[in-house]
């Protein structure tokens, strides 16, 4: 990644207007989590299957935004919107156009970055698995999505997808993505948040997911994305029950 880019995200945050107010409960009546960090505090607030708002000291970051635009009423604008990869439910050119302001940047795979009308594309930076940049003070790391079992090849490709690994204010924190349990995600170290995502046919088990989380032990953990096809949907309680001593599951309001 070129030094030009890495610039420019961290130009993109310097011009940002910073909204201060606190987050308002979603509509559904879910309020925000709170998470300490070195200089204040992470706030998360669930918005819908894999759609979540996460404030941070200096910025406000939309993850995978969908749905109608309304249901980001109440919240700062977005510094940084990030999305995983193109499929309807991570990424919806309408919601962007509802939510994203003069001074929002966004982080997106190759993939969708190339699906980005121009005026967006030059507020985005396309990040390749393995590739890092910053966003202010804001570390951002692209880690690698994908599928495993033969018969899901063709949902979410190897090289493909991100995952993000954000550090905040001393905090790390993990996004997944549409993945299945790969050792990329067990390698992880140091996690303060994760969300694991798991259905099927599509992603993983609540199981699978487990024996991965298990293996890089974050300290909180938020089941995500589990709304499946054909019984596919997975039981976050089922998960929760199956984690190691010492991890904490949060719930969320990801389905009213």
């Amino acid at each position: 990644m070129s030094q030009n880019r890495r610039q420019f995200l961290i130009h993109t945050a310097a011009a940002s207007t910073l909204t201060v107010l606190p987050f308002a409960a979603h509509a559904d009546g879910h309020g925000a989590d709170s998470f300490p960090t070195v200089n204040g505090s992470i706030e998360i607030t669930p918005v819908d299957h894999a759609s979540f708002v996460m404030k941070t000291p200096t910025a406000v970051i939309y993850v995978d935004p969908v749905g109608d635009a309304s249901n980001y009423e109440g919240f700062p604008t977005a510094d940084l919107v990030l999305i995983t990869h193109e499929h309807g439910d991570h990424f919806n050119p309408d919601t962007l156009n509802g939510i994203v302001a003069e001074n929002t940047a966004l982080v997106t795979n190759p993939a969708v970055f190339d699906m980005l009308p121009e005026n967006m594309q030059a507020k985005a930076m396309q990040m390749a698995n393995g590739d890092d940049t910053t966003f202010g003070d804001i570390a951002i790391e692209a880690i690698p999505a994908y599928n495993t079992t033969e018969e899901r090849l063709n949902f979410h490709p190897k090289g493909r997808d991100n995952g993000y690994v954000l550090t905040v204010d001393g905090s790390r924190v993990y996004i997944s993505g549409d993945t299945e349990d790969i050792p990329e995600m067990r390698a992880l170290e140091d996690i303060d948040i994760a969300f694991v995502c798991m259905n099927l046919p599509f992603t993983m088990s609540a199981e699978a997911a487990a024996v991965a989380v298990n293996e890089f032990k974050p300290a909180n953990v938020y089941p995500y994305h589990y709304r499946g096809r054909d019984n596919g949907t997975q039981d976050p309680m089922a998960f929760a029950e199956m984690l190691a001593d010492g991890i904490s599951a949060k719930m969320g309001g990801w389905y009213g």
